[in-house]
């Protein structure tokens, strides 16, 4: 059992939680939910000792291994395989003293203890998590410094994984995953033997893996049994509960208060009255419970919705590099009040599809027609950081319409959300949330027909989660959905469509059918890891020299392409800090002009660098190399 005993943290002089307490039973499955910014991660830190606490304490069981996902993506020569396998430093110190000591009882020992741990069937069992994640028997032999530091994080989420510790701590573990991925991690936790703590703002997560809800509110904790759904219903009857308590005694105070004024002169009603004022003094108000509702987010309607079809593929196909498509023959159609989400794996095209829907990637082959007028807003998870930190809301929106007098500029900015001083905070001061609320504003500024949005609740706590729901459910336009959010998927999308074996095609099953999928496939990796281990071994004995010659040459424009990503992302960077003067547009418009025209050349020149690396990757993948 874990128990937190009256509990008081403090982060930067603010107050997070106040005399907490609770006890979490043993080999739990906990599921923290809170506002962003009410001290969950800090409440992580405080557990494993990094942050101390102001007073009270917390009761670990003796000898308690605790895991928590590394900080930095791992990097370096190491193959992913053998990265995940040296997370367990006790095996791996037993498998290195067992190849160079002399002693037979010491020998004894180390076999016995290595028995004892599943030493020999580690990579069988780390070949199954990373598999889960996402990586293919080939991409777990490839070295950790080949992936990008998003994939690079489920590394390090497998290596945790991998040591099973007796408390588990993750913070936001899907935020690095796609649906499959995350629907694999459901599954494991849902059977983790040891004790799970989980920050997450997954509703299917939290429903699916866990088996109580930790409530931080109000600077107080609070545990519910149960999953999310079931909280959820708890929370609000005790909410109705305290309403209904909280009237009961502001009907007792005014009746207490009314006998005092009219007998506290009266002589023979002096004792009542004085009795009736100490019951006063002790009848503390009941705190008022505020309903944690989020602000709402705003996606500006067309203003005339155009008739159907709006978007037609015929067999089209796309890529990045002439002759090469990642996607082809898509013969597809979207209309006006669509509402599509796409399944399938990092890497498989979604990405690329939904470039090609915003007009944003050329079409390599076949036909692609739109209708007249048709308006696209595309959204990204990486375009938050394309938000200027030096500027406000109202700036950026201000950038939108130039020539509009303030008052609309203002009125606009409320309409995302930021409204009165709000619009003046700078966008470096906004939290997570709200820059994600600020950039769906901007990308929606002109009401589009069709919306894409990729991964957008990344940022997002559960309450804004459903507010974003509510506002693609009143958007009328067509809307494509890219999530690893199960519960966004299944409250918004009515068509689902799947990328994989290179195009796209319409996807007959529900979520829980391809949920099954995914798992059958996870399954059956399990059942043939040591199958895959031993035709591993042997690919690699019979590799020959000419082979690994032959991937050199894609090793090299690997290097050249990072070489080139890097170069332009800090040209980017210094071409923002010149556009973010204000007074650079006035004084020296010519100057502005060029220095937007160079941005957004090296922001496409970025893009095709990094498509390119991400196929003379997948060419390296499939070399072997």
């Amino acid at each position: 059992m874990i128990v937190l005993d009256d509990i008081s943290l403090r982060l930067a002089g603010r107050l997070l939680i106040d005399h907490a307490s609770v006890a979490l039973p043993e080999n739990a499955r906990v599921g923290v939910v809170g506002r962003n910014g009410s001290g969950k991660t800090t409440l992580f830190k405080a557990l494993i000792g990094e942050l101390e606490l102001e007073s009270g304490a917390v009761r670990l069981p003796n000898r308690t291994r605790i895991g928590r996902v590394a900080q930095e993506a791992p990097a370096g020569p190491d193959s992913l395989i053998d990265r995940v396998l040296a997370a367990d430093t006790e095996r791996a110190a037993l498998l290195k003293e067992r190849e160079t000591t002399q002693d037979p009882n010491r020998m004894g020992d180390i076999e016995m203890r290595l028995l004892d741990i599943g030493a020999h069937a580690a990579p069988a069992r780390a070949a199954t998590i990373l598999a889960g994640l996402g990586f293919d028997e080939s991409a777990q032999q490839r070295p950790c410094s080949e992936f990008s530091g998003g994939w690079r994080m489920r590394v390090a989420l497998a290596a945790l994984l991998f040591t099973e510790p007796d408390l588990l701590l993750l913070d936001e573990p899907t935020n690095y995953l796609d649906l499959e991925g995350t629907l694999w991690l459901q599954d494991y936790l849902a059977h983790y033997p040891r004790t799970v703590i989980l920050i997450s703002h997954d509703r299917d997560l939290l429903d699916e893996s866990v088996d109580h809800i930790l409530h931080l509110t109000g600077q107080k904790l609070t545990l519910y049994k149960g999953g999310f759904t079931s909280f959820d219903r708890q929370r609000r009857e005790r909410l109705l509960l305290d309403q209904k308590a909280r009237k009961k005694q502001e009907m007792q105070r005014a009746h207490m208060e009314s006998f005092v004024a009219r007998f506290r002169a009266k002589a023979t009603k002096a004792k009542q009255a004085q009795s009736r004022l100490k019951a006063l003094a002790r009848m503390e108000p009941l705190a008022a419970q505020v309903s944690e509702e989020a602000a709402a987010i705003s996606i500006r309607h067309p203003e005339k919705l155009l008739s159907p079809p709006i978007v037609v593929l015929e067999k089209v196909a796309v890529g990045y590099v002439p002759g090469r498509p990642i996607l082809q023959n898509l013969n597809l159609r979207i209309d006006e009040d669509d509402r599509i989400a796409l399944l399938g794996p990092n890497g498989n095209g979604k990405s690329t599809f939904a470039k090609l829907l915003a007009d944003r990637l050329k079409e390599e082959s076949g036909r692609v027609v739109r209708a007249d007028k048709l308006e696209v807003a595309y959204l990204a998870q990486h375009q938050i950081d394309e938000l200027i930190p030096g500027d406000s809301p109202a700036q950026h929106v201000r950038r939108l319409m130039p020539d509009a007098p303030e008052a609309r500029v203002r009125a606009r900015a409320a309409e995302m959300g930021f409204s009165g001083g709000a619009a003046d905070t700078k966008v470096s001061s906004l939290s997570g949330g709200e820059k994600a609320r600020l950039l769906l504003g901007l990308a929606t500024f002109h009401g589009p027909h069709l919306l894409i949005l990729d991964e957008p609740t990344n940022h997002l706590d559960i309450e804004a989660r459903a507010a974003l729901i509510e506002a693609i459910n009143d958007f009328p336009g067509a809307v494509i959905l890219v999530s690893h959010d199960r519960h966004l998927l299944e409250a918004c999308a009515e068509r689902l469509w799947r990328v994989s074996g290179g195009t796209v095609k319409a996807y007959d099953g529900d979520l829980d059918q391809y949920k099954a999928e995914v798992l059958s496939r996870s399954d059956g990796d399990r059942m043939t890891d040591k199958g895959r281990k031993d035709r591993s071994e042997t690919k690699a004995e019979a590799t020959p020299a000419p082979r690994r010659i032959a991937t050199g040459p894609l090793k090299k424009r690997i290097r050249e392409l990072e070489g080139a990503v890097d170069k332009l992302t800090k040209q980017i960077e210094g071409l923002d800090a010149k556009l973010s003067d204000a007074g650079l547009h006035a004084a020296k418009p010519l100057d502005a002009a060029r220095f937007a025209k160079e941005r957004a050349e090296a922001a496409e020149k970025l893009a095709q660098a990094e498509e390119e690396w991400l196929e003379v990757s997948a060419e390296l993948e499939a070399a072997g190399g």
